[in-house]
């Protein structure tokens, strides 16, 4: 049997590990379709492959459809090799030539399909469906790169994904000492880490209050949430929270005695809020197997699942 060893178009002459034994074996080794004879010496190759290849041999290609018989070894793609293939993807669309809707688009109106791909995402995850988690992973990554190709074309300030990417791998970087600086005595598990996180945030980003940075556009529970986080990593005392018989702070005191118990109210509100629905639809779905098309109050209690 012959080995053919797949190059990628990618990575060019870059040979994969997993061929070396067999090069190292090889009674001879051929360059086949797409390999460029400037690369023959580099590679090992002792010259282009015959219409007829003997048993041991290695052919080197970017395509082993020619060798439908052989074992292949391909070349593995380097991690987020796909990224690169989206981001091309969304510089097309973009561009003269590209999608009229796609070339119209401005941060503001985008604005909704972001947090609409967020909740879909979010759903996906609730309900443990892997197909639709990556398929919506992939639809907030669209919305990351759109933003990012359209901040490419502003007049001031302009950035693009690679600005994107590489201020991400700074914040990684420099909040991760006891990772890529090889220690940190403040770090000795995933607690001590958040709040080492928050004191490199807080130093890096000079904040003056503990709790600057929260987005007060989220959610209310999760912001209440997060701002009970926040204050109480600043040592603020519990007994000083907002205290009241109103609704919104009867609210308020609910979601903190969660938070600081170690729950995610957020979380745990919407899992009710999903049990609730399901309920109703299977409420209602009984009554429509016995005919009836609206329910009064004694109806909603003998079909309301207990």
């Amino acid at each position: 049997m012959i080995t053919v060893v797949v190059l990628s178009e990618r990575l060019g002459a870059v040979l994969p590990a997993a061929a070396l034994p067999a090069l190292r074996k090889a009674e001879a080794v051929y360059a086949g379709e797409g390999v460029p004879v400037e690369f023959w010496s580099s590679l090992g190759v002792d010259g282009p492959a015959p219409a007829v290849v003997e048993a041991g041999a290695v052919v080197i290609t970017t395509s082993a459809e020619a060798y439908p018989d052989a074992h292949v070894i391909t070349t593995p793609e380097p991690l987020g090799a796909g990224l690169l293939d989206a981001a091309a993807v969304m510089h097309r669309l973009r561009s003269p030539g590209g999608c009229p809707w796609d070339a119209e688009q401005t941060h503001d109106s985008l604005r909704q399909y972001l947090v609409e791909e967020t909740f879909e995402l979010l759903e996906a995850i609730e309900d443990g469906d892997r197909a639709a988690m990556r398929e919506e992973l992939g639809d907030v990554l669209l919305q990351v790169l759109f933003h990012a190709r359209v901040a490419a074309e502003a007049a001031e300030d302009p950035f693009d994904i690679d600005a994107v990417a590489s201020e991400l791998v700074a914040k990684l970087v420099g909040r991760h000492p006891h990772v890529f600086e090889g220690n940190d005595p403040a770090v000795h598990d995933a607690t001590s880490q958040q709040h080492r996180w928050e004191e490199l945030k807080q130093a890096e980003k000079q904040r003056e209050s503990s709790v600057d940075g929260v987005a007060l556009g989220q959610p209310a529970v999760a912001l209440a949430a997060k701002l009970v986080q926040r204050t109480k990593r600043a040592g603020f005392p519990v007994d000083l929270l907002p205290e009241g018989d109103d609704t919104g702070t009867t609210l308020f005191a609910v979601t903190a005695l969660a938070k600081l118990a170690g729950e995610d109210p957020e979380t745990e509100l919407r899992q009710v809020c999903r049990r609730f629905a399901a309920n109703v639809r299977e409420a209602e779905a009984k009554a429509r197997a016995e005919g009836l098309d609206s329910l009064a109050a004694e109806d909603w209690r003998r079909f309301l699942p207990s």
